[in-house]
């Protein structure tokens, strides 16, 4: 890390020989200077700066200032960047001190991108240094599309993966004189689907209990342990509050129980949903909303309804007094992270772009996929596969060949990324041969034939492109080119859509005439980040709008052979990274006997299919058999995916299963169909090189599953009922298809008596209890098993059946042994007191289990006792 000399003195220096104002004066405390500051400003200077984008102050030299930005598993949407697994597979790695330092990381990438950005004074969205990250909610239900953004559906594991991220963002211990970054746990509180709903949704008659055990704990342990900076509040109600304003949650529990002192931020747009129409309309007007979030404790809006906080001063629905409480947040957090200052004077500025992308972060990535990849099934030891044998690999599937899959959702752009198909065609020995079938998409029973070759423009092959680097396209085009391929435009990584053309403020527009050589329906398919609009013969047919991921849009149409249709695009950079693909052709049936065809001369097919993170994530726009507006209505695996596995199986080719999701797949014919099932989840820039040393044994699987894999939909209540009771593997009573804490290793375990140290220990006490279970590989291959502790009150009929409280990931050589010592004490005891409706720890007889997953088989079990 490269670092400027120690300028500290030097500023004292100035502040005494040069008359500053104490807000102005580094010398003070970010309190004192925020409270100076404060009595400066006018009530409407005031409103202007709790609202995400927060325009500048130039007679008090407050620049301007974008809260906005994202670090889910690598800074977003800012273009070049380290891309991480998905939390959700990150979640499944149980690694959490790894966790924290490729957020350490992360957390450099951040801030050198932020140097450059003030280097250039810009200060745009996804520039700044207060990060809306990590999720924290519980995956409670596989249907919920926001699944992918989690740590699973365990309060311990999100609790203690979460930490890690603030703890790697914000490097609380680092001795620096500023923060180095503000992590945001979100979305407070009740919050975990369905999406299409999310803006009406009312979260009532929480059960106490599981309002703190489970939903509320995660956010417990970031603001109590984590000095996380922000909280977000949450788009649905309360017990019939919005979230973001709800006194409940956000005064009596978050600040005064708690002792939350950071600021808290609303969802985009969640204080319109107050008063909208077709929302949750509890409030009249914007004055309304304003001022009930204010005085409900949201400091920070992100949207616009704020700006009507004058008129609910006006009106007498808030006192400025009121406003004073959260500005002075606000600007306390500024103050903290040397956002105020020079850059000179703020130690973090000294951070270079050469960390961004590096190498070593890349070998994080990496190695983080490796751990996350959970080995789901492996009949008769089909796995590893033995290279250099003359070994012929057919490679099928949607997601073997796709980047984009891998980088999940609100991610980066690496400098380069190893997909499946990339990974197995490397790993492959020099006597070894490839074969590579898509075969079919995620879903739909059709596979796409490009016939972009039978476009032109102006005799030209392809689509004659027009750019405009400011405004309307109005006049002549600063920029005219051809586009003779498939449109594959993105902005990420500073790369324009053709040279001369700008980074963001541009308008675009394509042209072309599409000639078919035969009749039949055709597909015109875009994905998009961006305004879009689709034109066919001059007619608009098509349009969109998005800054917040990508979407897919397709439109179909029947055209005859010989007949000219002309094809317009225009399309304009929204926010953020601009990105624009397009490709149009005929769509024919996918053949699964054709499939089993092509692959005949295999030795062994490895099926990479799964789900996508276009149809799976935050409130999309999607609305297809089996997926709604980012959720899942079923969540068995894609008919098209099953067909061509079941006719592989029956054709007797030896099948593996790379199932790439960011939520449960019930897979239980794939369990009988496929030789072997590896859970990849979504699994960033290296991916494809963690799946193939999987496959071919260069690296022993050791993932475990942070949540519960259900045999079907069956097993599942109501998607919005938010009571526990029958969902996750601490409230199931059925038994699952796959679950939590699962994962198969190429060597195996043998775990000896559990020995616990301390059978009685008193409540009152610093209790702690410890235990010691010696584990031998018994195997031929050196690996890592993660150890796991859950914790049951006897007698409790109304608690979870077990519930995880402890676990260790522990390395062992082949043959060797580790003697793996567990304590648990503090939160790790507490359980749930009806008396005092609290969390705390109680006295009474529980077991404690230990072992190598959550299933009952594969634990042992002690007793002990806490006496009051």
């Amino acid at each position: 890390m490269k670092r400027l000399a120690p300028i500290a003195l030097t500023l004292l220096c100035i502040c005494a020989c040069t008359h500053l104002e104490p807000y102005q004066n580094p010398a003070l405390s970010a309190d004192e200077r925020a409270d100076d500051l404060l009595s400066r400003l006018t009530l409407e200077e005031k409103i202007t700066l709790m609202i995400d984008v927060s325009e500048e102050i130039p007679r008090l030299g407050i620049r301007r200032f974008q809260w906005w930005n994202e670090a889910l598993h690598g800074v977003a949407r800012a273009g070049l960047a380290t891309v991480l697994p998905q939390p959700i597979g990150l979640a499944a790695t149980f690694d959490p001190d790894l966790l924290e330092t490729a957020y350490r990381a992360v957390s450099d990438e951040a801030r050198a991108k932020h140097n450059l950005f003030i280097a250039n004074d810009s200060r745009e969205r996804y520039q700044g240094l207060t990060f809306w990250t990590p999720t924290v909610n519980l995956l409670r239900d596989p249907r919920w599309g926001r699944g992918i953004e989690t740590y699973g559906e365990d309060p311990y594991l999100t609790s203690v993966m979460g930490l890690s991220v603030v703890r790697g963002l914000q490097d609380n211990d680092s001795d620096e004189p500023y923060k180095k970054l503000l992590a945001c746990a979100k979305h407070f509180a009740v919050h975990s689907g369905p999406e299409w709903n999310r803006h009406t949704y009312n979260a009532e008659n929480i059960d106490t209990r599981q309002l703190y055990e489970s939903y509320l704990a995660p956010f417990e342990v970031l603001v109590r342990e984590g000095r996380v900076g922000q909280v977000m509040c949450a788009y649905n109600r309360y017990e019939g509050d919005p979230c973001c304003g709800s006194h409940t949650l956000l005064n009596r529990i978050l600040r005064q129980e708690w002792g939350f002192e950071g600021v808290v931020v609303s969802d985009c747009g969640a204080i319109n949903d107050f008063y909208k129409e077709g929302a949750h309309q509890t409030h009249a007007d914007a004055a309304e909303a304003s001022a009930a979030a204010v005085l409900s404790g949201t400091d920070l809006e992100c949207g616009s309804s704020y700006k009507k906080l004058m008129e609910a001063v006006e009106r007498g629905l808030i006192r400025e007094a009121d406003i004073d409480v959260s500005v002075r947040r606000l600007l306390k957090a500024r103050f903290e992270l040397g956002e105020m200052d020079e850059p000179e004077g703020v130690s973090w500025a000294s951070l270079a772009e050469d960390i961004i992308a590096s190498a070593a972060h890349d070998s994080l990535a990496t190695q983080l996929a490796r751990e996350s990849m959970t080995l789901l099934t492996n009949r008769a030891g089909t796995l590893p596969l033995r290279r250099n044998t003359g070994l012929t690999v057919a490679v099928v599937g949607a997601n073997a060949a796709s980047a984009v899959m891998q980088w999940g959702n609100y991610n980066g752009t690496p400098r380069h990324t190893i997909t499946i198909l990339d990974g197995i065609r490397s790993a492959l020995g020099q006597t070894d041969s490839l074969i590579y079938v898509p075969g079919c998409n995620v879903v739909g029973t059709t596979l796409m034939n490009s016939a972009f070759a039978e476009c032109t423009a102006d005799g030209q092959p392809g689509f004659m492109a027009q750019y405009w680097n400011e405004g309307e396209p109005i006049g002549a085009p600063d920029v005219a080119t051809q586009v003779s391929t498939p449109f594959h435009f993105c902005t990420s990584g500073a790369t324009v859509f053709a040279p001369g053309v700008a980074l963001t403020g541009f308008t675009a527009k394509y042209q072309g005439t599409f000639t078919p050589s035969r009749s039949g329906e055709v597909s015109l398919s875009l994905y998009y980040c961006g305004r879009i609009s689709l034109s066919v013969n001059g007619e608009e047919v098509k349009n969109g709008r998005t800054n917040h991921g990508g979407r897919n849009m397709t439109y179909k149409m029947q055209v005859e052979a010989g007949r000219s249709y002309d094809i317009g695009i225009t399309f304009e950079q929204y926010a953020g990274d601009a990105t624009l693909d397009f490709d149009l052709g005929f769509e024919e049936p996918v053949d699964a006997d054709r499939i089993v065809r092509q692959v005949a001369d295999a030795d062994v097919v490895v099926f990479v299919g799964g789900l996508a993170p276009w149809l799976e994530g935050e409130e999309m726009g999607v609305d297809i058999p089996g997926f709604y507006r980012g959720d899942r209505t079923e969540i068995e695996l894609p008919e098209v995916q099953r067909t061509v596995l079941a006719r592989l199986h029956a054709a007797g080719r030896r099948t593996v299963f790379v199932c790439c999701s960011g939520s449960a797949v019930a897979m239980a014919p794939e369990v009988a169909n496929c030789d072997a099932i590896l859970q990849a989840w979504y699994p960033g820039q290296s991916g494809g090189r963690a799946v193939a040393e999987v496959l071919f044994g260069d690296y022993n699987p050791s993932g475990r599953l942070p949540l519960t894999i259900y045999k079907s939909l069956s097993q599942l209540p109501d998607f919005e009922d938010y009571d526990l009771k029958g969902r996750t593997y601490r409230y199931m009573t059925q038994e699952p298809l796959f679950a939590f804490g699962y994962g198969l290793s190429y060597t195996t375990y043998e775990y000896g008596p559990l020995q616990l140290h301390t059978p009685e220990v008193s409540a009152s006490d610093s209790a702690a209890v410890r235990i010691e279970i010696p584990v031998r590989n018994t195997g031929e291959m050196d690996g890592e098993e993660t150890v796991q502790v859950y914790l049951k009150k006897r007698g409790d009929a109304d608690g979870p059946v077990k519930t995880l409280r402890a676990f260790k990931r522990v390395s062992i050589s082949a043959g060797g042994h580790a003697n793996v010592a567990i304590e648990l004490s503090g939160r790790q005891l507490q359980w749930w007191d009806p008396e005092t409706n609290t969390m705390r720890i109680t006295p009474g007889e529980y077991t404690l289990m230990a072992g190598s997953s959550s299933r009952n088989e594969d634990l042992q079990a002690v007793d002990f006792v806490i006496r009051p």
